[in-house]
């Protein structure tokens, strides 16, 4: 899939509307602005599978940026301004959620390996034993990092964290924020049945989290709620499976 120069303008004009605000400041002396940093990096992970170089590449012979960067600066823009990445990825999180009026989310988690047991010795990002962990539906071992992330009822991702391959989805489930409207509801897979949570969550939120029910435990419910839950399943593993493609 190619980005069109329409879909790279209305990245560019909607980043820039969204640096707007009175807290961001931008030194004049920089050859590209935040925004074009910005619109580079979401694009070439949107279209280019993560590739910035390619796409760098591909703006400065097409004359979209004329004063961009070389590959060895552009490399270091990106890690100077992770906590604007982090504020945009906040604020889009809060318009998804307005949009998302059926209050319906979901919870999964997913691994991006490293590498392969074999070559854990050998491995230079890292080296703790932490890192390896087990991945359930493929049915082997992995060393890296694991992705937990709550979608909106169409895939949008609103919350996003990263563990050690090591941490289980139900010490995964203590870590979400849950900063979600009222009478909200958040369905997840088998590991996520924790009662104290659900009950904390329906207290203090009317949030109700209801992943689904082992046949072994109490609390069940009808046959209508278990047919909903599997269906808007579909949703958060086809998120989890764009975005491990897109990254791998």
């Amino acid at each position: 899939m190619k980005a069109t120069e329409d879909q790279i303008a209305a990245i560019c004009c909607l980043t820039e509307d969204i640096l707007r605000w009175p807290d961001h400041y931008e030194d004049p002396q920089c050859r590209m602005s935040d925004a074009e940093i910005v619109t580079t990096a979401v694009v070439a992970m949107m279209f280019f599978g993560g590739n910035f170089e390619k796409f760098r590449a591909m703006l400065r012979s097409s004359r979209h940026i004329p004063n961009m960067l070389n590959a060895s600066w552009f490399c270091r823009r990106p890690h100077r301004i992770r906590d604007l990445f982090f504020a945009i990825s906040v604020f889009f999180s809060e318009v998804w959620k307005n949009l998302n009026t059926d209050s319906v989310y979901l919870i999964d988690s997913f691994p991006v390996a490293v590498c392969d047991n074999i070559r854990i010795p050998h491995s230079r990002i890292y080296k703790e034993e932490e890192c390896r962990g087990y991945n359930a539906s493929e049915r082997r071992y992995f060393y890296g990092l694991k992705v937990h992330m709550m979608c909106a009822g169409r895939g949008e991702p609103v919350e996003i964290f990263f563990t050690p391959g090591h941490v289980s989805d139900a010490e995964g489930l203590r870590l979400f924020a849950f900063n979600l409207p009222e009478k909200s509801i958040v369905y997840g897979d088998r590991s996520y049945n924790n009662y104290e949570i659900e009950d904390i969550l329906r207290e203090t939120g009317n949030i109700r989290l209801m992943p689904i029910r082992k046949k072994n435990l109490r609390r069940q419910y009808p046959p209508y709620v278990e047919y909903l839950r599997k269906k808007a399943r579909k949703t958060v593993e086809t998120a989890n499976s764009l975005i491990t493609h897109k990254t791998c």
